[in-house]
């Protein structure tokens, strides 16, 4: 059960595992979070059919969450984000009493709990024992991703940005970071594939509207990926997936070095950690110096999520982990 087939989180964590556990006898089946009663109703009626049942992300209240479950034979909770905090949109305090009290409900309730990351592990560990807690990574299907060619002159990189509205909107903390990456080579962009492109004063940009179609293709015709983080609570929880994009795409990754870009980008082998205007500065200056090293490191970020966060890789491990949870020796299907 999540936001909808087309929500990034199912996308990724979901539906590009379908093979994957149908090899292993499950079908993977979508249900929409229910808007109204009715819907409920009939979401009740899909989640008893099915022999294990997966929510995304949802902080299900009370009432609702004890339907679930009891109507749920096995119950599964998956999530990539820190959703026990405020957001970092919504202001400098993260903490809140009634998040973390349905985030803890839903870890206890659910026979395994997947996280998408460490932090996230962490987390789900305050509320239930090992056995019932899973790291499973966002993944990557490098076989997807075109490499890019970094064919582009000395002097003027491309410099790539993907994501969402919800992540656009905290570039604003970004500007000095960022107009120290267009002022280190002459005619730097900073081109943004999004469905929203914020106000960045100083900051040379080209908008790509995002598209599902495409996004491979705009990703591999950049030369440098960036990735920003806030540092805030909120981002100690993400994923990584715009830096796992832009490995996959053969980019070398310039980011700083809050929450999981410290563990994805290998400084100075995949990309460069820079925490302020002048190491990042450095970071594109060397970067726009060498086609040579810009490729060099795009080949070992590739090899690295190849080897660690590639779909192929944790398919087999996802479906293994469903299996498990699951009171029943014969699944046929999974409504998630």
């Amino acid at each position: 059960m999540s936001e909808g087939e087309q929500f990034v989180c199912y996308r990724y964590r979901w539906a590009a595992f379908a093979p994957a556990l149908a090899a292993a006898g499950w079908r993977l089946e979508h249900v929409q979070r229910p808007r109204g009663g009715h819907e409920f109703v009939r979401t009740l009626k899909a989640i008893a059919a099915a022999d294990a049942v997966v929510i995304q992300r949802r902080l299900v209240s009370g009432g609702k969450a004890w339907l679930i479950r009891r109507a749920a034979r096995t119950l599964l909770y998956d999530f990539d984000d820190s959703v026990y905090l405020r957001d970092s949109n919504s202001g400098p305090t993260a903490n809140d009493p009634v998040r973390w009290s349905r985030f803890r409900r839903m870890i206890r309730m659910a026979d395994a709990s997947l996280a998408g990351s460490p932090q996230l592990v962490a987390q789900a560990l305050r509320a239930a024992p090992a056995a019932r807690v899973q790291l499973v990574p966002t993944c990557i299907d490098p076989r997807g991703y075109a490499l890019a060619a970094h064919d582009r002159p000395a002097g003027g990189p491309e410099m790539v940005w993907i994501g969402s509205r919800s992540t656009a909107a905290s570039l604003g903390d970004a500007i000095p970071w960022l107009r120290a990456a267009c002022a280190a080579a002459p005619a730097a962009r900073l081109t943004l594939v999004s469905d929203w492109v914020p106000e960045l004063p100083g900051v040379r940009t080209r908008h790509v509207p995002w598209r599902e179609s495409t996004e491979t293709a705009d990703l591999a015709g950049g030369d440098i990926g960036i990735s920003w983080l806030p540092d805030h609570p909120w981002s100690l929880g993400k994923c990584g997936l715009k830096v796992l994009q832009y490995m996959a795409a053969g980019l070398p990754v310039v980011a700083n070095s809050v929450g999981i870009h410290a563990r994805l980008v290998i400084h100075g082998e995949t990309g460069f950690l820079a925490d302020d205007p002048e190491a990042c500065r450095r970071a594109i200056t060397t970067l726009a110096a060498s086609a040579d090293l810009r490729r060099r490191m795009g080949q070992a970020g590739r090899a690295r999520v190849e080897r660690e966060w590639s779909v192929a890789g944790w398919g087999p491990r996802l479906a293994a982990i469903v299996t498990a949870a699951c009171t029943r020796s014969a699944p046929q299907r999974v409504a998630a």
